[in-house]
């Protein structure tokens, strides 16, 4: 069970993304409105808008939140070639209004893009405070601050071409020492014969620069979002990637190893969905790595999860209005990766924000007998009747007892 709550994000374009904080109290929304909204959630489950500010001179396509270690920092990038830091402040004022007032200031406007910048992401808190940044130009640029202190100042590390227009990437969350420092980078370019869409990089100690470990060529389609599940004491990556359809790919090291130090990978899909019947834009990961949401332009989020076997399925369909989606209760297991795929929906817009919580309810019974029928006893497992009508007219059968959860 769970709770639709509809947010009026006041955005007079287009919202693009939706980014939660490390504790999941705060949420920042970006829009083709150039603008930047930050909300914090009440004692009462409540979402208060406690920000607003022009960030960027074209569309906003991400935002992203740094871990709290470096403060309250955002992220964000546009089609105006440029990400930039956001860092929230507490005024120092000496009037009664500005001391302990909060506001959004600019730290710093990365501009080494020739093109639209379409995605940045923080790095694990465990590698600093890195930023990495995607461009349709191809490039991969990563940044690094000396001086957490001094978010102003950022220094361009690591420049990588994929020799692709990039949408997306995501960064390795694994803690282990045994995993270097890992992204996978996806590309929205339409055309199938360019080959595969998504890139696996990693940083080599030995040369000190980013290579490239593995290419999926099994993915040839626009990539739209792509997502490392955090690793939890496994022996393999998970990556999720949304394109035309949901699909699950298990990266397994194996003992072969470049002259460079770079891994190579065991790929495999073990799953693949095409249940939003159209384009699906994100998919994203529980803290565990053991449910994966993804939502496409059918209007839906769904939920998977693999069982003991590994196979697997849908467990839940949300839709924003509330109402219970069709399908919620059949669960789909996964299809063949060779499974065809229905023909797309029109996409939709949207200028509000919905929240979905999820809720646990005690089951109810309804008991529904007949009118002479005398109402059931029940006694944990087993149930009792009278029939209270004339004994020689034909009795008939009792009504069952219904049961809603």
């Amino acid at each position: 069970m769970y709770e639709a709550h509809s947010i009026n994000a006041e955005h007079k374009d287009l919202i693009h993304d939706i980014a939660y904080d490390y504790y999941g109290e705060r949420m920042a929304t970006c829009s083709s409105d150039q603008f930047v909204k930050v909300w914090d959630e009440d004692e009462h489950g409540n979402w208060h808008l406690t920000a607003s500010w022009k960030a960027h001179s074209g569309s906003v396509w991400k935002v992203t939140w740094a871990h709290p270690e470096f403060g309250q920092v955002l992220a964000t990038c546009s089609f105006d070639r440029t990400a930039a830091v956001w860092e929230e402040i507490v005024g120092e004022g000496s009037g009664p209004e500005a001391r302990g007032s909060k506001h959004w200031i600019k730290r710093t406007n990365l501009v080494d893009s020739r093109t639209s910048v379409t995605d940045v992401k923080f790095a694990p808190k465990t590698l600093g405070l890195l930023l990495a940044t995607c461009s349709a130009d191809g490039f991969i640029r990563i940044y690094e601050a000396p001086d957490i202190m001094n978010l102003s100042q950022w220094t361009l590390q690591h420049d990588i071409n994929c020799k692709l227009s990039c949408s997306c990437l995501t960064w390795n969350p694994s803690l282990s020492r045994l995993h270097p420092p890992m992204i996978a980078v996806g590309s929205d370019d339409p055309n199938p014969t360019l080959g595969a869409k998504i890139f696996i990089y990693e940083y080599s100690e030995n040369s000190r620069r980013w290579v490239k470990a593995e290419t999926l060529s099994s993915i040839t389609d626009a990539v739209y979002d792509i997502a490392f599940a955090p690793n939890l004491g496994r022996n393999f990556h998970t990556l999720a990637i949304a394109t035309k359809d949901v699909r699950i790919v298990t990266l397994k090291p194996t003992d072969e190893s470049t002259q460079t130090g770079v891994s190579h990978f065991e790929t495999n899909v073990v799953a693949q969905f095409d249940d939003h019947y159209c384009t699906v834009w994100r998919v994203s990961w529980n803290c565990m790595g053991t449910i994966l949401a993804s939502s496409g332009d059918d209007g839906c989020v769904r939920l998977w999860k693999d069982n003991f076997i590994n196979h697997w399925k849908c467990i839940s369909v949300l839709k924003g209005d509330g109402v219970p989606a069709q399908g919620a209760e059949t669960p789909v297991v996964a299809t063949p990766p060779s499974s065809s795929t229905p023909a797309q929906q029109m996409p939709s817009t949207t200028r509000t924000v919905s929240v979905a919580t999820v809720t646990a309810e005690k089951p109810t019974a309804t008991v529904v007998c007949s009118n002479k029928w005398q109402a059931p006893v029940i006694k944990g497992r087993f149930s009792k009747s009278v029939w209270l009508g004339n004994p020689s007219e034909p009795t008939p059968p009792l009504l069952p007892i219904i049961a809603k959860k």
